[in-house]
């Protein structure tokens, strides 16, 4: 379902100018039917993850009510897989490595992601700033995986990225989800954890996979959890 200027105003914490003033000077992706802003949710996220704009909590409670639960990110993490030393010279070396690195089903294209990928890279960059992006597509990659997995690669070298901060990028996150809705919730949860400084700085510092995932464990004791409750 769309969201309202109102739910706009709650999710990102800033009064209706502020999100009109954005919607016009830094790109906030809105949808103007019958005299009205209605906002998606996935833009929505992209466009707060780029920009480092943390989302209010209110919305995991929306996208938990929305469809089942996601699993937790550190168990996403878990499967997906935390690699260092990555490859990479350039964007496409490097996401060329990354989803070579993924554990994707056997019969998944990879050279057909990696289209995708750069597309939407074409689009925009990913980056996140502080040396971090999230590399996906505009519409969220739906494979079918027996579970949702988060892909998180360190490069041997960090390469220039686009990002908005100008700093090159040395971290790639990715996930690819069997819904859409899963996608958004996994998304929502890295978005949040990101902002969260002891989980981004273990990730800046490419601390061990042990720690990310105990970072990453922490962090979900405030979101809520997997049947909708608050963790205690």
């Amino acid at each position: 379902m769309p969201l309202s200027l109102r739910d706009i105003t709650r999710f990102l914490n800033a009064s209706e100018a502020t999100i009109l003033r954005w919607i016009k000077q830094r790109g906030l992706p809105a949808h103007r039917i019958g005299g009205q802003y209605h906002f998606h949710k996935a833009e929505l996220l992209e466009w707060a993850t780029s920009r480092q704009i943390k989302v209010s909590t209110e919305m995991f409670d929306q996208l938990e009510s929305d469809a089942a639960p996601a699993p937790s990110l550190s168990a996403a993490l878990e499967a997906g897989g935390i690699f260092y030393q990555i490859p990479g010279s350039n964007r496409e070396a490097a996401l060329r490595a990354l989803i070579q690195t993924m554990p994707l089903p056997k019969d998944v294209d990879r050279e057909l992601l990696l289209h995708f990928f750069l597309a939407r890279e074409a689009l925009a960059s990913t980056a996140i700033g502080d040396g971090i992006a999230i590399p996906h597509v505009r519409s969220p990659i739906v494979l079918h995986v027996p579970r949702p997995l988060v892909t998180l690669c360190f490069l041997t070298q960090p390469i220039e990225y686009g990002a908005l901060d100008g700093k090159p990028v040395g971290v790639l996150f990715s996930m690819i989800s069997p819904t859409v809705h899963i996608h958004l919730q996994l998304l929502s949860r890295l978005s949040f954890a990101l902002h969260d400084c002891g989980f981004k700085g273990v990730v800046s510092r490419q601390g061990r996979s042990e720690e990310i995932l105990q970072e990453a464990r922490r962090i979900e004791e405030h979101l809520p959890a997997a049947d909708g409750k608050a963790a205690d």
